[in-house]
């Protein structure tokens, strides 16, 4: 039988066992991201794409490791991010004083190229530390060959990856084919390291310091003061989130990692490093909710190709380049433990109507601000007409369900509707509002429950917390006596202890089937807003803000009883909804007052 870590006989030792969620950090650059783990492993890193296979895969008992950790086994852990960026300082307090390490993927980004900078300090007293790698590409097919000492800088090859590493010239290669070294540290000494992979042989010096100064100046330039917001430090964490999601050519992956499950052993593990196009103009619009940042433009101008490339067609799901989803195909690891281990999404092929909705509404977000160019103001002209010739269709919606009349998905291009003909003043105006109301008035007779309230679906009488975000945006008006009784409904119905629940799974206990879903419990948030009730607003805020790991990273649910995460992480939507309550609550004050359970 296969252990965990391997995948063949000339496989390296078993991964490390895991951790749970919440103890990994992230760093990122947009066109990959890395998870550390308490031991200071990197557990998960593929390159040289988010959707490419992994070099490091020990979140899922695969092979590949790259790690830095005192050699003093004795220790207990630690770390926190500098402020407003995704830079990781992870911290050791050993039998004989304290270790660090610094860690970042340097940035400005080149997609063909990753390049890991890591900083070791002995805090407090003499520092031993220990340092492995031994990168194994195509999820851990590739071994390291070519394995040479080249002035100062060790190379070698992992299927098509060069690798270069400096900071380690006394290492040693070792049984398993990857290098060793044990570096002595005075105190107050430090020690960088430099790992490359790159898609091509690369030259360029390797020079700690000058990557360091432009990783900081970058953070600097792409995360803003926020100090107008409601929670100021966490919201640049959500912007440091966000920008460390999203590539060069704009796509904001769902989340870094794969297959981390929603429950044990349910089956819900699913590859989120793809770029869906609802989670990007949540993002898009959370953003401009705050301002015109660069963000919101690169939100806008990815979903615009989309439209404009696919029109009608367009998929929920693009790689972060724009193309389409690989099959789904499971891999040969144990698995993160109760899920599975598979790349690929299926949601590529389906209808999600929302979509479109969510189009409008960030090329409506982007014209209130002026940054909506004529290739983007076309591509919601197209989303417009996709809406009017497919919204009596049923879809899969935003859970990506079977097909069904769903109210979520109707709501939400209302609400696009309006804003862009608000926004652009065009003869198509007035026909997009119209048919706003068509599509209103169709919804109303079908989906709302005799108690007045919004349901699941035409036929489904069922609450649905999903619902709370278009009627938080104007899908009805706000003294409209739907919106105050959904909420009603979603607080007695989907609600516990302070968190929400998307809805209910049969008869089982909220809870059982999954957990508390975050991006509901900000949108609960933005309903009591939106009513006016702006210490129930706080209230909800709060509490779903508490909802994270030590390093402030969200996943997209939460076991409530077990205060953990589940899913995916970070989960770009929940960073995003927790920005766009911030910027709104943070706009008046009075809007947010001091307030708790």
């Amino acid at each position: 039988m296969t252990r965990p870590g391997t995948t063949d006989d000339a496989a390296p030792t078993p991964a490390d066992s895991p951790w749970t969620l919440r103890d990994y950090a992230l760093i990122a650059d947009g066109e990959r991201g890395a998870l550390i783990d308490p031991r200071g492993g990197i557990a998960w890193l593929c390159a040289p794409a988010w959707h490419d296979g992994a070099v490091f895969s020990g979140l899922l008992g695969g092979p590949g490791r790259y790690s830095v950790r005192p050699a003093d086994r004795w220790n207990v852990w630690g770390g926190y991010y500098e402020d407003g960026t995704l830079i990781r300082v992870s911290r050791w307090v050993t039998a004989g004083g304290i270790v660090s390490c610094r860690e970042a993927l340097a940035v400005p980004t080149d997609p063909r190229r990753v390049v890991l900078l890591r900083q070791i300090r002995a805090v407090r007293g003499d520092a031993l530390v220990d340092v492995e790698l031994d990168a194994r590409a195509g999820y851990g097919q590739c071994p390291m060959t070519r394995v040479r000492h080249d002035g100062g800088t060790w190379r070698a090859l992992t299927g098509s990856l060069q690798v270069r590493l400096t900071g380690a010239q006394d290492a040693r290669p070792g049984p398993d084919g990857g290098l060793h070294a044990r570096l002595r540290l005075p105190e107050g000494g430090t020690h960088d390291l430099v790992l490359e992979l790159a898609t091509e042989p690369q030259n360029a010096p390797l020079d700690p310091r000058s990557l360091w100064n432009a990783t900081e100046r970058w953070w600097k330039q792409v995360v803003p003061d926020c100090s107008d917001t409601a929670a100021p430090r966490d919201t640049r964490m959500a912007y440091a989130v966000l920008n460390g999601l999203t590539s060069t050519a704009g796509g904001m992956v769902a989340a870094a990692t794969t297959s981390l499950p929603e429950r044990a052993d349910t089956g819900r593990d699913y590859d989120y490093r793809f770029a869906w196009v609802r989670d990007q103009c949540y993002a898009g619009i959370a953003v401009a909710a705050h301002g015109p940042h660069p963000l919101l433009d690169r939100a806008v101008r990815f979903v615009a190709d989309r439209v404009l490339e696919d029109g009608i067609a367009l998929r929920p799901a693009y790689t972060v380049d724009g193309g389409p989803l690989p099959p789904e195909r499971r891999l040969p690891f144990v698995g993160y433990p109760g899920g599975g281990d598979r790349t690929g999404n299926r949601a590529g092929r389906q209808f999600q109507l929302d979509v479109f909705g969510e189009a409008l509404q960030l090329f409506a977000a982007a014209a209130r601000h002026g940054v909506l160019d004529t290739r983007a103001a076309e591509a919601a002209a197209l989303a417009a007409e996709a809406v009017a010739d497919r919204w009596t269709r049923p879809d899969a919606g935003l859970w990506e369900l079977e097909d069904r009349w769903w109210t979520h998905s109707r709501l939400c291009c209302v609400v696009g509707l309006r804003d862009l003909s608000r926004e652009l003043r065009t003869p198509a105006s007035a026909d997009w509002s119209r048919l706003a109301d068509r599509i209103l008035d169709a919804t109303r007779s079908r989906c709302v429950h005799p108690g007045g309230h919004w349901q699941r679906a035409d036929d489904d009488t069922g609450p649905e917390a999903a619902l709370l975000l278009p009627l938080a945006r104007g899908a009805v008006p706000r003294t409209d006596p739907s919106l105050s009784l959904t909420r009603s409904q979603v607080v007695r119905r989907l609600a516990a202890d302070g968190y929400v629940y998307r809805f209910r799974h049969g008869d089982e206990p909220l809870g059982d089937a999954e957990g508390a879903f975050l991006l509901c419990g900000f949108t609960m948030a933005l309903a009591a807003h939106a009513q006016g009730l702006h210490t129930e607003a706080a209230r909800w805020f709060e509490r779903t803000r508490s909802a994270c790991g030590p390093t402030g990273l969200f996943a997209e649910e939460y076991d409530v009883a077990q205060r953990q995460l589940r899913g995916n992480v970070p989960q770009g939507f929940v960073h995003a909804l927790l920005l766009e309550c911030s910027a709104r609550f943070g706009s008046a004050p009075d809007a947010f007052p001091s307030t708790g359970w």
